[in-house]
């Protein structure tokens, strides 16, 4: 039986010098997923902890002549101290927010999802720790600014959740009001 061997000639390719990418580090990706990970598992415990939660702000039993609130005890509710409450819920939110969007952890794809799913995260979180925050002294124009900011962080959350891309006009018409509602609750707190 005769086995053949190959050709001893091997055909030479001219090699092209190609720069090589930068060197990233070994742990970024397992990082960077982990990271994706943990902040999927506590936006899921968060909407689950959330839902069950009772809200800790006062119980309204009475509402007085001059339209202050009282709690159950008959201790007034004090507006200075909501409005304080709101605003550095608001400001909390705000720089999280801002935080978790403008991460940058390099060009690996790995990395690009886990800064999504962590601004995905503080964006959903954020609405939903603000509206926590409101309590029935809170001075109605800041409730309602802040209602309305909470509600167009969720809206914003959700859709970035299902992929709707950047250029997308309802997703450019949430963002701006968002943008609003943010300038307007920033005035209130001055």
């Amino acid at each position: 039986m005769t086995v053949e061997e190959p050709d001893a000639q091997v055909a030479s390719e001219p090699t092209t010098s190609q720069p090589n990418p930068p060197a990233q580090p070994g742990w970024v990706a397992p990082a960077a997923l982990a990271l994706a990970v943990i902040a999927i598992a506590v936006a899921i415990g968060g909407a689950l902890w959330a839902s069950t939660r009772t809200p800790d702000a006062p119980a309204v039993t009475a509402q007085q002549p001059d339209g202050t609130a009282q709690q159950p005890d008959g201790t007034a509710l004090q507006p200075d101290a909501a409005k304080a409450r709101a605003c550095a819920a608001f400001d909390m939110v705000r720089k999280a927010v801002s935080v978790q969007t403008n991460i940058n952890l390099g060009p690996d794809a790995v990395a690009k999802v886990a800064v999504a799913a962590n601004a995905r995260l503080a964006t959903l979180g954020g609405g939903q720790y603000l509206l926590s925050r409101l309590d029935p002294a809170t001075p109605a124009d800041l409730a309602d600014a802040a209602r309305l900011f909470a509600n167009k962080l969720q809206d914003l959350a959700m859709h970035q959740l299902v992929g709707t891309p950047n250029t997308d006009a309802e997703l450019a018409t949430l963002l701006s009001d968002a943008q609003a509602a943010s300038q307007n609750i920033a005035t209130i707190c001055k």
